[in-house]
């Protein structure tokens, strides 16, 4: 297992949107089509665990939540799979009580309903009926693995939101937790000028640019 992450840390990355390191980052965003299951998701962080699972089997899965600590996202790769959810309500609920901060999944899901009432936080590729089945066709576990186009490693740090999952390599993520609160901290400063009356454009310095290039040149006769 990985090892666990300062949880001064992860309670930094909280008070950060993914949206504001998609203003700086370019690398790490997951496809978009791996969503939350709940449009309000609060910002979690976790440390990243990882799963691949071929497309019917879960027993890997099984034994993954059953190790799972405080503090940890678990991240699986469903190998290409987008038919077999190898998550449901049961699965979920060993997640919560183990404390798990979150699970993404390249996939689908089930018992969506249910998942939202336990509380887990969950990102996913949608709902679907058809269940994965304790059959030990294998998998790894804490391995590199794929999940929403976005190679992970065991110990990154995963944030994930309303707006979509990114993944930070662990060295680089105390560093980003620092720049995306300054950046916080300006959009808030933003937000009281528009309050107050401001323009958007005037505040960006975008209406002054405009101008300048609108005006017309000097000709000399």
């Amino acid at each position: 297992m990985p090892a666990p992450a300062d949880p001064a840390l992860l309670s930094a990355l909280e008070r950060i949107e993914t949206a504001t390191l998609g203003h700086v980052r370019l690398t790490g965003m997951m496809d978009r089509r791996v969503r939350s299951l709940d449009p309000a998701q609060s910002a979690r962080a976790g440390v990243a665990v990882t799963l691949a699972l071929p497309a019917m089997c879960s027993t890997l899965m099984h034994h993954a939540v059953s190790i799972l600590r405080p503090g940890d996202m678990l991240v699986v790769d469903r190998l290409g799979d987008d038919r077999f959810a190898c998550l449901g309500s049961a699965v979920a609920r060993a997640a919560r009580l183990a404390g798990a901060v979150g699970v993404v999944i390249d996939g689908p899901v089930t018992d969506a309903a249910d998942i939202l009432t336990e509380g887990l936080p969950v990102w996913s590729r949608g709902p679907s009926s058809l269940t994965t089945r304790r059959l030990e066709l294998g998998g790894t576990l804490n391995r590199p693995v794929s999940c929403g186009g976005v190679p992970v490693l065991a110990g990154d740090i995963v944030l994930g939101d309303a707006s979509g999952v990114v993944v930070l390599p662990a060295e680089e993520a105390e560093a980003e937790a620092a720049a995306g609160l300054a950046r916080e901290g300006r959009v808030a400063r933003t937000m009281d000028r528009l309050a107050a009356g401001e323009r958007l454009g005037d505040i960006t310095g975008v209406n002054a640019r405009i101008a300048a290039l609108s005006e017309p040149e000097d000709i000399e006769k």
